[in-house]
């Protein structure tokens, strides 16, 4: 009797060729934000003083914190900033609370948007966006263990929330409450990633280190053992 092989973790990337296209994509942006800084240096050099910062963008009055929100909309669906690098920008330049208001406002949108597109357009469109493996897994995961699983797989950092957002929106599940769901579920990260940059505007660097590396070492726990968390919670009783 042959030995049960485990199943093999989801991919975030449909192949070898689309995890470079992306990888190309963040180092042509990776380049150009450090071009920018270069030629920018003397203009944006008051952005080191957290107070002049602040001034600065609410000079914008409400166009700010609705380019932070269209920003993190955006990054649901097309992904060309990570989700937490925005968060703690915001809350660099906002505080932990505003910041984190306009960030789940953007995620909400961001992730109605998700859902709508793969519902709208269907799995071939969502195959695109994720892998074939990871497709399967988890849109039988949470049609079998419902919205309860879908929120703790949101809740635990490293999970590739955004990959899930669309899976969600091939399920039967109402987009109300998939929505719902993603924002509650993804906000306390957000929170954590706004507080880490208002440390840093406000010069608690050693409390700042100390919680980017709390952030970052649940972050690797949970994208290392994501396999294994979705199995625990496919095994959960209803």
């Amino acid at each position: 009797m042959g030995v049960a092989m485990a199943p093999a973790p989801p991919r975030l990337f449909a192949s070898p060729r689309a995890r470079r296209q992306v990888l190309l994509h963040l180092l042509l942006v990776g380049l150009l934000l450090v071009g920018a800084a270069v030629l920018l240096r003397r203009q944006i050099a008051f952005l080191t003083d957290a107070e002049a910062a602040r001034a600065y963008v609410r000079g914008f009055g409400v166009w700010a914190p609705l380019a932070l929100i269209v920003l993190q909309a955006l990054q649901v669906v097309l992904a060309p900033v990570p989700g937490q690098v925005l968060a703690a920008v915001a809350g660099y330049l906002f505080g932990p609370w505003w910041g984190t208001l306009y960030n789940v406002v953007g995620i909400g949108i961001g992730s109605a948007a998700a859902f709508w597109l793969s519902r709208r357009f269907g799995r071939t469109y969502v195959e695109r966006m994720v892998a074939e493996d990871a497709l399967a897994t988890f849109d039988g995961f949470v049609e079998r263990r419902g919205l309860l699983s879908l929120f703790v797989l949101f809740l635990i950092p490293g999970l590739p929330d955004d990959a899930i957002c669309f899976v969600g929106g091939l399920t039967p599940i109402r987009l109300r409450k998939l929505v719902v769901v993603a924002v509650v579920g993804r906000a306390p990260a957000f929170f954590l990633a706004n507080v880490f940059g208002d440390l840093i505007a406000t010069g608690d660097t050693e409390v700042a280190i100390g919680l980017l590396v709390l952030l970052t070492g649940l972050s690797a726990l949970g994208y290392a053992n994501r396999d294994r968390i979705a199995r625990r919670l496919d095994g959960w009783r209803r």
